[in-house]
């Protein structure tokens, strides 16, 4: 099976260049996906090019029927779309729901787009003078997303950017594109024009042509910080408007009044949830002091040990293999790293063997310090780090001096610690009590430092200001006997 890229409403195939996609849970190839060359891409940039007049001037109430009816196909085929995404990407069946679920509120939020676009207005700021602002689309928008979300990522960015007027050309994952696909055509189903959203594949190349497209006036990315920090550099050098968002090492920390049956569920929970493929996992314990840390490790290492992984469409299995045999042999390079750093592997993952597939078992990692590789590093992986201080103001001075900043949380039963760690610490989302702290669609999603590449945050009302233009009109309209010249700068007076 070749999956196809989607132009103008058409199937596209018949590339020069390809790629598998594999089963991660079995290592089998399932299909091939064809690169889009530079000319592929430009076919889809003009495609949207030429949607963008009409789709602009789409009535607001029509715009959001479409969101409404795509909120009814999502729900109604949840099954279907989460199948594709536990046979492409791997996670198990009831995390793909999940996703689907979360990119949901999305559509939800954009559905709201009549309220959302609303403009401002000023009456007589002068004699006879009015203001008023409008909220216009930037354009064409490129969204380049990840794979270890194939459907929600595609939905935080398509949904508000189509809301707001724009056209979008969608390059998915090539490790698993066909979510994307399935989300295109029930877009078109719920009555979404031709070419105002169209999917193409592939790799640098792909991407390059849409960071250095002059009709492209608008960038969303998510991915690596690398990547995020190469296209945040070369989109806004060709006077594009970028977000680029990146990775994460994101820390939990335990207090000594913390209910330790309840941070270790949610550290066993967060770390290996989705294989620890999410930029929102909990990578680094913090216990503070040592006594939490010697009662909150065993309880963790109890669960990991009755953890189910396996391929993710049994129903029984909680987490499923990684997304290729590299990052699976990248990961366990981590893990069988760590006692070199003088760190303490207390349970090795790379120990349990499976017959077939990218699965790698849960680790848990003891003693780990900043400068050792497996702290400093994003792993992406179910490997579970744990870095021991002595006080809350050692915890928060780890978590702010790390580069990234994503998701952080905090775990204790004392209010006036938790406030002051909204206070006092210095990343973008965080959690009390909470280990994935990831906003409900109606607030915006993003990190500070390495993991943020650009001034807005996705989704969520940041969304709206980011696909958007604002203008500002003053008018008069004078009695023609008044008309008089005037050198002077204007005044409000």
């Amino acid at each position: 099976m070749e999956i196809p890229h989607l132009i103008a409403g058409r199937e596209v195939t018949g590339d020069l260049r390809s790629g598998p996609i594999f089963n991660p849970a079995t290592g089998e190839q399932i299909a091939t996906v064809g690169f889009a060359d530079a000319a592929r891409v430009q076919e889809a940039i003009a495609a949207a090019s030429a949607a963008l007049p009409g789709w602009r001037a789409t009535g607001l109430i029509k715009r959001a029927d479409v969101f409404f009816r795509l909120r009814q196909l999502l729900v109604e085929r949840s099954d279907e779309l989460a199948a594709i995404i536990t046979r492409e990407h791997g996670k198990v069946f009831s995390d793909a729901l999940g996703e689907i679920s979360r990119g949901i509120e999305n559509v939800e939020f954009a559905a709201g787009l009549v309220h959302l676009l609303k403009g401002d207005y000023s009456e007589q700021v002068s004699r006879g003078v009015d203001v008023h602002s409008i909220k216009q689309p930037v354009g064409v928008v490129a969204c380049i997303t990840p794979f270890n979300f194939p459907i929600m990522v595609p939905l935080w960015m398509t949904a508000s950017a189509i809301a707001c007027g724009n056209t979008v050309v969608l390059k998915p994952s090539e490790k698993d594109p066909s979510a994307s696909v399935f989300l295109a055509r029930l877009f078109a189903e719920a009555g979404l024009p031709a070419g105002v959203l169209n999917v193409v594949h592939g790799d640098a190349e792909a991407v390059n042509t849409l960071l250095d497209a002059p009709q492209v006036r608008a960038v969303s990315f998510v991915g690596s910080t690398p990547i995020a920090k190469a296209i945040y550099a070369r989109g806004t050098a060709n006077g594009k408007r970028v977000q680029a968002l990146g990775g994460a090492k994101n820390h939990m920390i335990v207090m000594p009044d913390a209910d330790l049956d309840a941070a270790a569920d949610a550290a066993v929970s967060a770390a290996y949830g989705a294989a620890g493929e999410r930029c929102m996992a909990i990578s680094v314990l913090v216990p503070v002091g040592e006594a939490v840390a010697e009662a909150l490790l065993p309880k963790i290492a109890e669960r990991m040990a009755k953890l189910t992984i396996g391929d993710g469409t049994d129903p029984a299995t909680e987490m499923g293999p990684l997304i290729t045999a590299a990052h699976r042999d990248k990961v366990a390079g981590y893990v069988t790293g760590a006692a070199a750093e003088g760190a303490e592997v207390l349970v090795d993952g790379t120990a349990t063997s499976f017959e077939a597939g990218y699965f790698i078992g849960t680790s848990l990692i003891d003693k780990v310090k900043p400068g050792m590789r497996i702290y400093d590093e994003e792993i992406f992986g179910p490997v579970l780090s744990v870095v021991r201080v002595h006080s809350y103001d050692e915890a928060v001075a780890l978590v702010n001096a790390n580069p990234y900043a994503n998701g952080t949380a905090i775990f204790t039963r004392d209010g006036g610690t938790a406030k002051a760690f909204e206070y006092d610490i210095e990343v973008g989302m965080v959690g009390v009590n909470v280990p994935i702290p990831v906003p409900v669609g109606a607030f915006s999603f993003g990190g500070w430092r390495d993991s943020l590449f650009g001034d807005s945050h996705i989704y969520g009302p940041e969304s709206i200001h980011f696909y958007t233009r604002s203008k500002v009109i003053t008018s008069r309209w004078p009695d023609p006997s008044e008309s008089q010249v005037n050198l002077g700068f204007p005044s409000n007076h």
